[in-house]
């Protein structure tokens, strides 16, 4: 009986402690840690919530640390084996939940990360070269099951959400196509505007002025809805493959073992700095769309893009570095 009591009161006084924890974090600088290098859409977003963040919590100092390589594996490695008290986190993206099924890891994604929430979502989409005689998806479609097999598509690399993007195009609507891999965005998108592959996955963000020039032409794009930024483009499920979706997203982990008092917390002020007027207009402008879910919602969405891209690895026969 004593030691049943005994045992309870450490469990309340960690409680406690815990709590009183949350309340005065932060108290150090907090680093944000970005997997990718400066530039890209995820460094525009990690500004976004570091700068929000520093202004909620009266100038203490929020901090963006880059840590790129290993197609984010890298710099999500530091965050699963920092401090667990919520002065590092990360912001984690598509290749979080792909990376698993590709690579040996040095973390578990499920066990050493804890999610906090999810930020944003912005379309991946499918673009062609003008030089590619087609107009539309349906007769890329019809074009790659006349020539299986022969028909090129870019991507910024094997592994990326851009070349799952193309796998799973592939699978869903029953087509073989080439993939060919570059260092980069900016790289295959030069590739594809010259003409020499003929298609293109890519973010909304980078494709979007290329479209507007003509120098690529937009088949689709990959969220459940059309994109503000392009309202004229159907999705790719409406263009010819129901029930296709591939979207690139931004969220928020901390080391596991973090003391959920100060998860919450992060939660609450990740909240408020997506209810800002001036963060609805950046996301806006990166043609992105934010997006709140709770911290088991993040947790389980994780668990079922780990599910959804491990079936793509395995049935695209990719093969496990």
């Amino acid at each position: 009986m004593q030691a049943s009591l005994k045992r309870l009161f450490v469990v309340a006084a960690c409680v406690v402690s815990a709590s009183a924890a949350a309340q005065d974090f932060p108290t150090k600088t907090v680093t944000l840690v970005v997997p990718n290098p400066p530039g890209g859409s995820i460094d525009v977003m990690a500004r976004v919530f570091a700068d929000g963040l520093q202004k909620l919590w009266g100038g203490k100092p929020v901090i963006v640390e880059y840590k790129p390589g290993a197609g984010t594996m890298i710099g999500m490695d530091f965050v699963a084996k920092s401090e667990p008290d919520g002065h590092t986190i990360g912001m984690v993206v598509t290749p979080m939940v792909i990376l698993p099924a590709l690579r040996k890891m040095p973390y578990d994604t499920l066990k050493d990360l804890a999610p906090v929430t999810m930020t944003g979502t912005s379309s991946i989409m499918i673009a062609a070269s003008p030089k590619l005689p087609t107009g539309n998806l349906r007769e890329v479609i019809e074009l790659a099951k006349k020539n299986p097999g022969k028909l090129t598509y870019a991507s910024p690399g094997a592994g990326s959400s851009m070349h799952l993007a193309g796998e799973l195009l592939k699978q869903e609507a029953g087509i073989d196509m080439l993939h060919v891999p570059f260092k980069g965005g900016g790289p295959a998108m030069v590739d594809v505007i010259g003409g020499h592959t003929k298609l293109l996955f890519s973010s909304l963000v980078q494709t979007t002025p290329h479209l507007k020039s003509g120098k690529l032409k937009a088949l689709g794009t990959g969220g459940k809805t059309r994109s503000s930024v392009l309202p004229d483009v159907p999705t790719i499920a409406e263009a010819g493959v129901p029930g296709y979706e591939a979207t690139n997203w931004w969220g928020i982990v901390a080391p596991a073992g973090t003391p959920q008092p100060i998860i919450a917390k992060l939660h609450k002020e990740i909240a408020a700095v997506q209810e800002s007027p001036e963060v609805k207009q950046q996301f806006a402008r990166q043609g992105a769309a934010i997006l709140q879910m709770s911290t088991p919602e993040f947790t389980a969405f994780i668990q079922t893009e780990m599910t959804k891209w491990g079936r793509v690895v395995k049935e695209g026969k990719l093969k496990k570095e």
